[in-house]
């Protein structure tokens, strides 16, 4: 048609393509529902999860763990009258303590590296059991969609194992690792735990001993004769592996402790401990969540976000 200034004008009419052409990225997603939400967050999580492994893998942070890992759990049989096969491998895999990946950068690589150790061990995701107070859904839901097994209790680190089993604790309250040596206080028990976390020896450090010995004697009694090494940990990525180790209980070291080190011990309960750095079950909210969290760590100080 003709506009007023003689000149003639295209009409495009509100209902026909023009209505599709406005682009995607101006549509709000209202209509999604929380059910769209939550996928669409899950699958951004995943994404990233995955940038995070691929970051990993072009470190030599990396290939030392890979290497440290697979070197001592394929050393060779360690518990007397254990099958050959089952001794040379990691069967299963448990998780504590990771954090709220979905808002803590350190917990999401802490996640990734998890995910790579899991490849490179060849333990399956279904064989890996993870837990912490902390988790919400959206985070129960994207870990089950790596095919990992969320537990639905707090065990407070009080899992007996009757197969070699890793444990990857990185930062986690000291109780966490005592309550998991009482859990399996024999030679036999101890022998088939791996634990990827705190350094036991940095913590001998920096405990006064006679605290050590009162408050966490399972780890005072086994210190010196546990098999540690340390794992390397770039600047980059100091605050999320640092004080990290592979620790492991050679059951040759532990029968030359004296036989009453393995008499039937009560149930720590931790009463000289003001700040005990993990979450009791007693100690949850109402809500289930948590009162308490996990061992402090420095802020993540890394440029990938």
């Amino acid at each position: 048609m003709a506009g007023s200034d003689g000149e003639w004008q295209h009409v495009v009419r509100w209902r026909g393509r023009a209505a599709r052409a406005v682009p995607r990225c101006a549509r709000e997603p209202r209509d999604l529902g929380d059910a769209g939400k939550s996928l669409a967050d899950s699958t951004r999580a995943r994404e990233r999860l995955k940038e995070a492994m691929a970051e990993l893998t072009c470190e030599d942070l990396w290939r030392s763990w890979k290497e440290v890992l697979t070197s001592r759990l394929l050393a060779g049989p360690r518990v007397p009258d254990t099958d050959e096969q089952e001794a040379r491998c990691v069967c299963e895999c448990v998780c504590y303590g990771l954090g709220s990946f979905l808002s803590s950068v350190s917990s999401r690589y802490q996640l990734a590296m998890l995910l790579l150790l899991l490849e490179a061990l060849k333990i399956p995701p279904g064989r890996c059991s993870i837990f912490d107070p902390v988790f919400s859904a959206a985070e129960c839901d994207v870990l089950r969609s790596l095919g990992l097994t969320v537990l639905t209790e707090n065990e407070e680190g009080k899992r007996p194992v009757s197969r070699p089993t890793l444990f990857y604790l990185l930062h986690c309250g000291t109780a966490l690792y005592n309550n998991l040596l009482w859990s399996n206080w024999s030679p036999q028990g101890l022998a088939l735990l791996t634990i990827v976390g705190n350094s036991f020896q940095g913590l001998q450090e920096r405990m006064v001993q006679k605290d050590l010995q009162r408050d966490y004697s399972f780890i005072a009694h086994v210190r010196s004769v546990c098999q540690e090494t340390p794992l390397p940990c770039s600047p980059r990525f100091l605050d999320v592996f640092n004080d990290t180790a592979v620790v492991r209980f050679p059951f040759q070291r532990l029968a030359t402790l004296p036989p009453h080190t393995w008499a039937r011990a009560p149930e720590p309960r931790y009463l000289h401990c003001s700040d005990l750095e993990i979450i009791l079950r007693d100690k949850e909210r109402g809500d289930g969540r948590p009162v308490l969290h996990r061992s402090p760590t420095l802020p993540f100080s890394g440029t990938v976000v």
